[in-house]
Parts: C-alpha cells; structure tokens; sequence
C-alpha cells in the first residue's frame, strides 16, 4: 500500500525518527506504522510536532520530519513551519488529507493544506497516486537540504495510503553543486581585504547550516580578524576567542555594534541583515565596504546595499579564501580599540543579595555543564539573556527561534534536541508565558523518559513586551502582568516529574542538585518582575545608539 511505500522510502533516506499525531485522514499511515514498528514520537500537540522535529533538525543539520492529519492537523502546524521557512530549517512535513474524490467538497476535516502553506514553505506538493510517492519523497528531502535549507510539505489523500503499488521505479538522487565563489569575485575581495584599516567579519545561522565552522575558525585565527555573530551564528567562533565581539544588534554588545558603525570592511557570510540586527538600515555600517554573499539570492541586496553582494555556498567562500595567500594591512591599533571597548564596557548586571539574577543563573548553568550543554529556548526576556551569557563554544548548541519569535518553541523543541543527542546534557530556559503555550508535552518527556533540565524563568510578567512598554509606551503594562499564575510545581507533579522552586538564599546548591539527577527537573526561579534585558538599541536607531551601557 502507500503508506507502507512511503514508510519505505523515508528509511532509504535515513530517519531517524518521526514526530507525528495520529487522526482519521492518516489512520493508513498509522497503521502502517503499527505494523513496521516505525518510531514515531506521539506529541501532544501538532504545534509540538513541528518545534520537536526542528529541534532535532537545528541541532543535528539533518532532515526533521512529522505526520500531521487534515484540517485542524495540519493548520495546527502552520506557526511551527513558518518558523522553520525563517531560520531555514530543513523539514518534511506529510499532511493527512481527504480523499481526491472529496477535494474541493468542504468534507469533513478537509482544509486546503497546499494553498495555505505555499507562502511558508520551499515547496508544497499533493500526491494522487501511490506511484508518485518514492519520487516526491526524494524530492522533497532534496529540496528541504538544498541551497537555502528549509520546510516542504507533503499533502497526502487518504485513498493514495491505500492504495496498492505493484512496483515503483526507483530514481537515484542527485546532489546539486554548492554555488560557488568566482575568481574575479575572489580576487576583488582579497583585494580590498588587503587594503581595510578596519576590517571586519560578520557571520549568521547560514554558517552553521553549510557546516563550515571549522573554515571559518581556521579564517579568523590565520587573519586575526574581528568577528561578530548574529544570534542564530553563535557558536561557530567560541565565545572566549580573541578576536570574537559577541552578538551584534538590538541586545548585541557594546564592541560588536561599534565595530559595526566605524569598520571600513564589512565582509558577511550566511547572515541576511535582518531588523535586529541591522536596526537602521539606512545607516548601517556607514564607512564600510560591504561584501555579502548568501546561499539565497533573495536575501541579496535586499536590506542593505552591498557593495559585493554574490550568491555563494559559504564554506566555499572560505575555501578558497584560505587557499589565497594574503596579509591584512596593519590593523592593530583596529584590534586594540575593540578589545578595549570589550574591557570597558562588557555585558553587566546589579547583583542584589537576597535576589536570584537570571544573567547569574544561566552563567551558573554554564559552570554545571562546563560550557558544552544545548541550550535550547522559548522567546522573551530569557532568550537574549541566554544569548548574551552562556558561553557557546560550538555550532548548533544554541536552540531557538530566530526570525519569527515563536512563545511555545522551547519544550517542545528541547524535546526533539534531546532526543537526537540522548547523551549529551539539554537545558532549557522557558518564560512563564512561553511555557504556558506548549507545556502539554510534558507528557512526552515524562512518556519517553528524557533527562531534560527545564529553568522555568519566573517574573509573573511577558517580560519583554512589559519592557518595550515601559521604555516606548510611558509604562502602561496593558496585558502583560500575570496577577494570577498556576501552581507550576503542581503541574509537573501531575506529569509526574521532579520539580522545584528555587530559594534565593540557597538557589545555587539547589541548582547544583537539580543538575546531578539523572532525570528531567523543573526548576522554577522567581526573578525580579522589572529586571531589563540590557543593552539595547531603540527600534529604528543606528547600532553606535545603545542605551543601557554600563
């Protein structure tokens, strides 16, 4: 039958593991499942499904994959796929689907699952024969990994699960070339790399989705050039590096916005120059000469105006560069400068005696992981505390949602990171809102036994949107307190998972003891309501236009 053909084809292409919400449209399926003893990860949620096989995508580079049923299924799914098509992450999702001969007939559970996912999504198939399976499904792994990664769908009848297939040919599956940088191209780069005073190098997510980690970090230390990351980049230079700036952007610091402003070289690769980063385009890196170069031509020229701007494969990139031998001019009074203003003006916080910190705790939590835990979050205040105070030292140890800013990413992402690296320590930091949104697949952790740490950051507040408030709306918190909160602690004894609240006078042993257990802990910390995420750079102001400095 289909379902047993396509179950067959999703082995040749190597996965692992399916996250998925059994439904009437897709019953074939499930019982095809049944019957392979195919592993399947029962969430709670569809929403959850999508985070979970993200979370294994973002934290492996391979496929994540979910089976979803018609209608409410699939629309379920929506947010969690428009998050995957922002931070380019390659998935396939197979939708459950009315028969063809009810299409179009407003039958029960059918929603157009094509049409509604065509803007979110690399490509959105439907199939009517079981014939077409073993071909679409190639297909749609190819497209899902190539060039720009990102999320395909795959719409499924209920009556092509059910159909009987005497035979499928079988197609063997190209690989298409990386793009390549060209030697003209190279050699104009060289060429006013050569020439910079003030060079720099700014590096995003697409770095670590062309797993070129190892060349860049061979760049940097053969050069001694100054970097600085987006937040989905952090990782691939250590955080601890010389010559390494640190975030740049709305809560970047202090040293990586201004070498940002005064450079006179900006070289980009992998990075599309988004709104939080570049938070005034109109004057981003006014003295630089900028080459950007990006897997997606899309994302050419289309904020910023480079200079260079090439469509590139950005391991390439750096191939060839390190294949060129060349010396940058004299940067050194360059390099003193901006290790002065790291000196100077670093990520701080006021300590308060009796009080649990959460830019402490996570520097904490990297003390108990020695700095080698994935770090997983939901999307608030904790995100870019996280993101500013966890020393990341490796590609894809950072788990979050970038581009679109999902509440309710982090369980169920966390879930689907530990579950393709069972042996490796999964911290989760999660708001009080965000938790509140996916925290039914507690139910997963607790089925399939995950050794998760959760810190559960609790202000009793939407922290961040609370914060824009107070600084742009003269402090009228509309809707962002939470006066009324749940026992989170019971919540997890109904789930059946260990739990506690942080004590300020003794937090850090208690910390200490949640991280030695064998299990998935809960760990709510009540920290300060108004604690601010600081740096920042007001929407609309120039990088150099920080408040918040210390």
């Amino acid at each position: 039958m289909g379902a047993d053909l396509l179950l067959d084809e999703l082995v040749k292409q190597k996965v692992k593991v399916v996250f998925g919400y059994p439904g009437g449209a897709v019953l074939p399926l499930y019982d095809a499942i049944y019957r392979n003893s195919f592993h399947n990860i029962l969430v709670r949620h569809e929403q959850g499904a999508i985070h979970a096989a993200e979370g294994f995508a973002k934290s492996t580079g391979e496929v994540g994959v979910a089976f979803l049923t018609s209608g409410p299924g699939a629309t379920n799914a929506i947010t969690g796929i428009a998050d995957a098509k922002s931070d380019s992450v390659p998935l396939v999702v197979f939708t459950g689907q009315v028969t063809t001969t009810a299409l179009g007939t407003d039958a029960f559970q059918e929603a157009n699952i094509i049409e509604i996912t065509r803007p979110i999504t690399k490509r959105s198939w439907q199939v009517t024969t079981a014939k077409q399976l073993p071909k679409v499904v190639r297909e749609a792994f190819k497209l899902a990994t190539s060039g720009r990664p990102g999320p395909v769908v795959v719409d499924l009848p209920k009556n092509v699960m059910t159909e009987f297939v005497s035979n499928s040919t079988s197609l063997v599956q190209t690989a298409k070339d990386p793009l390549k940088m060209g030697k003209a191209v190279r050699e104009k780069l060289v060429e006013k790399l050569r020439k910079a005073k003030r060079p720099l190098l700014l590096i995003g997510g697409g770095i670590i989705s062309a797993n070129a980690t190892q060349e860049v970090r061979r760049f940097v230390e053969k050069h001694q050039i100054p970097v600085v990351s987006t937040m989905l980049g952090l990782g691939v230079v250590p955080k601890n590096e010389k010559f390494f700036l640190g975030m740049g952007g709305m809560h970047g610091t202090y040293a990586a916005n201004m070498a940002l402003a005064e450079c006179d070289f900006l070289l980009n690769v992998g990075s599309r120059f988004d709104d939080r980063l570049a938070t005034n385009p109109t004057e981003f890196a006014p003295k630089a000469w900028i080459a950007h170069f990006d897997i997606d031509p899309h994302e050419l020229n289309k904020i910023i105006a480079a200079d260079l701007a090439e469509a590139a494969d950005a391991r390439d990139v750096f191939q060839q560069l390190l294949k060129v031998n060349f010396e940058l001019g004299k940067i050194d009074q360059w390099q003193l400068q901006l290790q002065n203003w790291q000196k100077q003006y670093p990520y701080h916080y006021q300590q308060q005696k009796g009080v649990i910190k959460p830019q402490e705790m996570i520097e904490e939590v990297g003390k108990l992981t020695r700095n080698e835990a994935i770090i997983v979050t939901d999307v608030g205040q904790h995100q870019m505390w996280a993101a500013q105070y966890y020393p990341f030292c490796k590609p894809r140890q950072l788990i979050t949602s970038g581009g679109l800013g999902t509440m309710g990413f982090g369980l169920p992402a966390a879930i689907g990171a530990k579950l393709a690296h069972p042996e490796t320590s999964v911290v989760l930091f999660v708001g009080d809102g965000g938790f509140q949104m996916t925290l039914e697949e507690l139910a997963v952790i607790k089925q399939y036994d995950l050794d998760l740490k959760i810190i559960l950051i609790n202000n009793h507040a939407l922290g961040m949107v609370r914060q824009w408030q107070d600084l742009f709306y003269e402090k009228r918190r509309s809707q962002t307190i939470f006066d009324k909160q749940p026992n989170f602690l019971g919540i997890a004894q109904a789930y059946e998972i260990e739990s506690i609240k942080l004590d300020p006078n003794n937090w850090k042993e208690a910390l200490a003891d949640a991280f030695s257990q064998k299990h998935c802990v809960l760990v709510e910390a009540p920290v300060p309501q108004l604690e601010e995420v600081t740096p920042m750079i007001a929407p609309g102001s120039s990088n150099h236009e920080m408040f918040g400095i210390k």
